[in-house]
């Protein structure tokens, strides 16, 4: 970014994306400041960003900051990015600071886009896998672990970006030739004050070129509708009208960017179910917004395997029971998808709720359920929940503050309330980091925990 030659830029936060964009910043010619209440994190960079100060636990931005890059974490109440704001200094994410340098370019690289509360990963891995069928120099990057402005600059030509309602709210101009809104429902409330700033994050989506959204919640059908893109494009679980894409007789139909064409069969579609045809549907949209053909998309899809932790089948035990990781589902919203694939659950749920409702989830998804296990900060709401909606549910709320083996405890008290045909289901409902690094340590634990119960069946 030769805009910022010479310009002092603080980096606020020294974990995966604050690296990239501090090489980003550096490589611009900027003379680059990070910060990180950590001191271990920046210790850790010492020996990766030369010519980079290091200074921990900044309140307030150095003189002379005319920027300040934030990692997407960071809640704009926090001391430091309030002072840059009152002090005039704008305030970008990584991925803003990505879009900015590819405006830069001769040839910026096409964005297409995705973000929802559920299935962000699912659906950029599908679209990357289309996009690689058919020949494109493509790579998943965002959300999904590669930081935008790392793909950026290794120059590639298609960027399948996987945005957080934090990123985007980070990322002000950025307008992808394709954007699509999967889903909306709680979560990260806590973050962003309310559902109302929450969809307002996410709808930052939908103002590129074309928008794409999915009719069958009614949430992003009424922000497609306000979209100001120059195409609106919807997808349905039911039989596509003209101009949307959709479900017919077994297959997936294009009425949007083709006459009436049959593109794969469902059947063939992994993960199972309507949520794994969803994003695939919206794979597809963003896929052929870009110009990809039928060939590519049928090969892409049929090719893509998801990735761990998302309704994996652990093992099904000598009694029957089957043993599901589903650790992925982090929310309501998506631990509702993973347990009406199953007709009798004994639920393992709780952590992080992040200001979540669990109300109507316990109240829809009751009849399926065992027996629970809870756990984590917020067992109790869940338990609370159950007790007024399921009475008869027979309940285990553990505390697991000095277990040597939490999950062994866990997955010990499910088997106790399983049946011979039941499910053991891990969809937690809540996020992870108050017992666990994150979702997949959170998987992993639940993995080998009931592989040391079942025998490693």
């Amino acid at each position: 970014m030769t805009k910022l030659a010479g310009s002092k830029v603080l980096v606020a936060g020294a974990g995966v994306t604050g690296r990239s964009a501090a090489e980003a910043l550096l490589a611009a010619g900027a003379e680059v400041v990070v910060t990180d209440s950590s001191p271990e994190r920046l210790a850790a960079l010492e020996t990766l960003l030369e010519g980079v100060e290091l200074v921990p636990g900044l309140t307030e931005p150095p003189a002379g900051t005319s920027l300040v890059v934030t990692s997407p974490g960071w809640q704009p109440s926090s001391r430091l990015l309030a002072a840059a704001a009152s002090a005039g200094i704008e305030v970008i994410g990584e991925v803003e600071l990505a879009w900015r340098m590819g405006t830069e370019l001769a040839d910026p690289p096409v964005w297409l886009a995705v973000t929802g509360t559920n299935g962000k990963t699912t659906t950029v891995g599908m679209l990357e896998s289309i996009l690689h069928a058919a020949g494109a120099d493509a790579v998943a990057c965002g959300n999904v672990g590669l930081p935008v402005v790392d793909a950026l600059l290794a120059g590639r030509r298609v960027l399948a970006v996987e945005l957080s309602s934090f990123q985007l709210y980070w990322a002000p101009s950025v307008r992808p030739q394709a954007g699509a809104l999967l889903n909306l429902a709680e979560d990260h409330l806590d973050w962003h004050g309310g559902m109302e700033a929450y969809a307002a994050a996410k709808a930052q989506i939908l103002t590129g070129d074309v928008a794409i959204g999915w009719l069958d919640d009614e949430l992003v059908g009424d922000l497609l509708e306000g979209s100001p893109a120059r195409d609106r494009i919807g997808f349905t679980l039911d039989e596509p009208e003209d101009g949307q894409l959709g479900v017919r007789d077994g297959w997936l139909v294009d009425r949007a960017f083709a006459d009436d064409e049959a593109l794969v069969e469902v059947a063939k579609i992994r993960p199972a179910g309507p949520p794994g045809i969803a994003d695939a549907l919206a794979a597809t949209a963003l896929a052929r917004a870009y110009g990809v053909p039928s060939e590519a998309v049928r090969e892409g899809l049929e090719a893509f395997e998801p990735a761990a932790h998302r309704a994996v089948l652990v093992t099904v035990d000598a009694a029957d029971v089957k043993y599901v990781n589903d650790s992925k589902a982090t929310n309501p919203h998506a631990a509702v998808a993973s347990l009406r694939a199953f007709d009798s659950v004994v639920w393992i749920a709780g952590g992080l709720l992040k200001g979540a409702s669990v109300e109507e989830m316990v109240r829809t998804e009751a009849r399926r359920l065992r027996g629970a296990v809870l756990i984590g900060a917020d067992r109790q709401v869940i338990a609370d929940a159950l007790a007024k909606h399921a009475p008869d549910v027979p309940v285990r709320s553990l505390d697991l503050a000095d277990a040597d083996d939490p999950m062994l405890d866990v997955v010990r008290a499910a088997q106790e309330l399983a049946q011979p045909g039941d499910t053991v289901l891990l969809a937690p409902a809540a996020a992870s980091m108050d017992m666990f690094t994150d979702y997949a340590h959170r998987g992993q634990a639940f993995t080998d925990a009931v592989k040391r119960l079942t025998g490693g069946r």
